[in-house]
């Protein structure tokens, strides 16, 4: 299971990351790009994991399996770490979201694609509101829920950056109550695999005498 998780984000940040084909500057891909980026690593360490564990249970190595639950056990205490701050830093974590925004909004000059991402998908407009595109003297496509008559009767009255916090703000909850699920469920596999490398190591024990 641990692998099919590993791989699947691995296809999809990788997917994801190659919206930055276009991008100049890697370094500002990275910036820009921080959750397929995070996806990607965080897919390879499942994958990593999970290879120890297979490979620890087939081949019935002492080594891998403990490797195994190590590696899981470092992964819990960092999902927990994860999950401990988001609930004591939330307004710290609401106030890096609303800078994404900023972010997207000052690169969309260059690279367009961010903002209409967050437009379409927070169905917002502008960073604040629909004024800030005032400059231009019409609203992008994305602004609008009509992307075919894009005015001021279809155009999404809330900016993106209220959006986007509000929306990270309602789901905040939902994501710590997942973590501490997850970690849970890791930590019961920590102790399968502690007791799996015990058995095979009091095995191996035995058929040496």
């Amino acid at each position: 299971m641990k692998l099919i998780c590993g791989i699947l984000l691995i296809v999809f940040g990788a997917l994801l990351f190659s919206k930055v084909h276009n991008i100049d500057d890697f370094a500002d891909a990275l910036r820009t790009q921080q959750v397929p980026v995070t996806m990607i690593i965080l897919g390879a360490i499942i994958l990593l994991i999970s290879w120890f564990g297979c490979c620890g249970a087939i081949r019935e190595s002492y080594c891998m399996s403990m490797t195994y639950s190590i590696l899981l056990f470092v992964l819990m205490i960092g999902q927990l770490a994860l999950v401990i701050y988001m609930w004591v830093q939330k307004d710290k974590f609401l106030g890096i979201m609303g800078d994404t925004v900023e972010r997207a909004w000052e690169h969309r000059t260059r690279r367009s694609d961010y903002m209409d991402a967050i437009q379409i998908s927070m169905k917002c407009c502008g960073r604040s509101g629909y004024a800030d595109y005032s400059y231009q003297g019409k609203f992008p496509p994305s602004c609008c829920r009509d992307t075919n008559n894009c005015s001021n009767a279809t155009v999404y009255p809330i900016g993106c950056k209220v959006a986007f916090v509000e929306f990270w703000d309602r789901n905040s909850d939902i994501i710590k109550y997942a973590g501490l699920v997850i970690a849970g469920i890791e930590f019961v596999g920590f102790i399968f695999a502690c007791c799996l490398a015990n058995s095979i190591r009091n095995y191996r024990r035995r058929a040496d005498y």
